[in-house]
């Protein structure tokens, strides 16, 4: 039993309810298709994930919509907002200017039947199905681009490694795309999100979850598929997804398999990062636009909330200019725009800024050295002989620069150089880099899900301390990953500690800081209060916690760590220090709401 094909006109835009699409093995997925009313062929703008495609944005993450409906009235105006769905173009602001919107329930979700395997191979291949299915509907002019955030931005590094013929563009919002390093293993630590994202964005709208799910607001159809299915039945159309996680500890064959291959990314792409998407959503889309073989690709980097700028009228015109360029062929421009766009991140607003590399070409690389006599962080090498601990389950040790005597903007990758023992087998280092103000105020900001995001962050358990020769460069150690070296009794070992990238423009008189911790972040000030699609409080590190004793037994991660300091161990933090630009010409100032 399936929802039925069925076709109307309505607010503007021909639409097309529940199409069946066919998979190779047989299974017909479900699509939803927004177009114009003038028959033609159009530019295609496709998504494919877990979500619903009839599950309303505003009755599934009420408290997100709410803000940023509040905040930002330009992602309201000039829509219904009855088709707006999480995560996804709104098709009533696509639809006018010629583009067919496609939205692809995922196998196992929403109304697409079938068993639910996120980011697998063959979740992947369904994809790259649908991207085909598309490119050769007689409303298609045979170009698809990709555009989503977060889920409908990670898939799109998977489904460019298999080079769909009528993949055209991909715009890539906040996109993680290593499964082991960027989303489920922090440093070799697992990050309790997955397990938990499961249980309250997944299971809930699983196929055949009937009136347990909800009904479309447009349509009144449950958003989950006409067939009824028992919960015992649910169970066996989904893994088991924390487990399966934490059955593989090491970068093997599993995570591969859910993870890019760069070499083989070659669609034109757009990928946009938050400064404040630490743990999940930065670090993959710096990664992308380094490592990719695609020869067009930008970067553009912003603020604020995970969601809030792809549906801005800043985020949706960037992304209308790069898509119009690549799937209507319009000479717009685009191929001038500049390689990298920065919202450069100050403590009361975003001032933008083009560049044309990153790392940034003039980044002056600052090593501050840790001082183990004062906890200070300066320029000077310090040859005294010291060892400083810490309980592991403790606040750890911080470092501080002096006041600063200007401005000074971070702006990169950064790294962290520790020696370090641990009275057990192993241990887990949380680094947390930091500004606070003159009087020791910590200054933190609106990330892309906790309001107290500090400035970066980085992890890395000991025994995962095998680095990549090839792949790491000074300011971005690359781990293996595929080997355990537990500690031994007195033993210090040499650690090389990745702080994803961030940046800020640090005013005179407050100083930079770096703690040293083994547990997650926690901000000294009130609650960040709680989101409705997220189990947890939020109170700095948003649902994205390594907290899970299976993978942290005490007895193993709750000893005391020691951190070692001497002639020749000399710890370091690796900052990306920005000159300022000689000529100020294309700068505006974008505030933070």
């Amino acid at each position: 039993m399936s929802h039925e094909q069925r076709s109307e006109v309505r607010d503007g835009m021909r639409i097309d309810w529940d199409v069946p699409v066919a998979m190779d093995d047989g299974l017909l997925l479900r699509a939803d298709v927004f177009r114009p009313v003038k028959d033609g062929k159009y530019p295609v703008l496709l998504s494919y994930g877990p979500y619903a495609k009839g599950l309303a944005f505003q009755e599934g993450y009420p408290s997100a919509w709410q803000r940023m409906a509040d905040k930002h009235p330009d992602v309201a105006a000039g829509s219904s907002n009855l088709y707006q769905s999480w995560e996804v173009v709104d098709p009533e602001k696509w639809v006018p200017h010629d583009y067919a919107c496609v939205r692809v329930d995922s196998r196992g979700a929403g109304c697409s039947p079938g068993v639910i395997d996120h980011f697998s191979p063959r979740e992947t291949k369904d994809f790259h199905d649908s991207i085909e299915w598309a490119g050769v509907q007689p409303w298609s002019n045979g170009k698809v681009g990709l555009n989503g955030i977060s889920y409908y931005g990670i898939n799109q590094w998977h489904v460019a490694t298999l080079q769909p013929p009528h993949l055209a563009a991909m715009c890539i919002w906040e996109g993680a795309a290593d499964w082991y390093r960027d989303m489920t293993h922090h440093g070799g630590i697992v990050c309790t999100f997955w397990e938990n994202w499961y249980d309250m964005q997944v299971k809930t709208v699983q196929y055949g979850a009937g009136e347990r799910g909800k009904r479309s607001r447009v349509h009144g159809e449950l958003v989950c598929g006409a067939e009824i299915l028992s919960e015992a039945e649910l169970a066996r159309n989904r893994g088991a997804f924390g487990d399966d996680i934490r059955a593989h500890p090491l970068d093997d064959d599993y995570h591969r398999a859910r993870s890019p291959i760069w070499s083989k990314v070659t669609t034109p792409f757009l990928s946009a990062a938050n400064w404040g998407g630490q743990p999940l959503h930065p670090r993959g889309n710096f990664e992308g636009f380094v490592r990719a073989a695609a020869k067009n690709k930008w970067l553009e980097v912003h603020g604020i909330e995970h969601w809030t700028h792809f549906y801005t009228d800043y985020g949706r015109e960037l992304q209308l200019r790069f898509f119009d360029h690549f799937l209507h062929g319009k000479r717009n421009g685009w191929d001038k725009q500049p390689r990298v766009l920065l919202q450069v991140r100050h403590v009361d607003k975003f001032v933008e800024r083009a560049e044309n590399a990153w790392p940034l070409k003039r980044t002056k690389w600052t090593k501050l050295h840790l001082d183990p006599k004062d906890g200070t962080l300066s320029g000077k090498k310090s040859f005294g002989k010291a060892v400083r601990s810490f309980e592991a389950m403790g606040d750890g040790l911080t470092f501080l620069t002096p006041p600063l005597t200007q401005d000074t903007e971070i702006t990169g990758p950064s790294a962290l150089k520790l020696f370090v023992s641990s009275s057990t087998s192993d241990a887990d280092l949380f680094v947390v880099l930091r500004v606070f103000t003159g009087d020791l105020k910590e200054v933190v900001f609106q990330g892309a899900i906790d309001p107290h995001t500090p400035v970066g962050q980085g992890w890395l358990r000991a025994s995962h301390r095998k680095l990549d020769e090839k792949l790491s460069t000074p300011y971005r150690p690359y781990h293996s990953h595929d080997k355990k070296q537990p500690l031994k009794k007195g033993e210090v070992a040499e650690l090389d500690i990745e702080i994803w990238p961030t940046s800020i423009v640090v005013p005179a008189g407050c100083r930079v800081g770096i703690t040293i911790r083994s547990k997650d972040y926690v901000y000294a000030g009130p609650s960040g209060g709680k989101l409705s699609n997220f189990k947890n409080e939020l109170t700095g590190c948003g649902p994205f916690l390594h907290d899970d004793p299976r993978d942290r037994p005490p007895a193993i991660f709750g000893g005391v760590t020691s951190l070692h300091f001497g002639a020749r161990r000399q710890p370091f933090l690796l900052l990306p220090i920005i000159p300022p630009k000689k000529s100020p010409r294309n700068s505006a100032a974008r505030k933070s709401k």
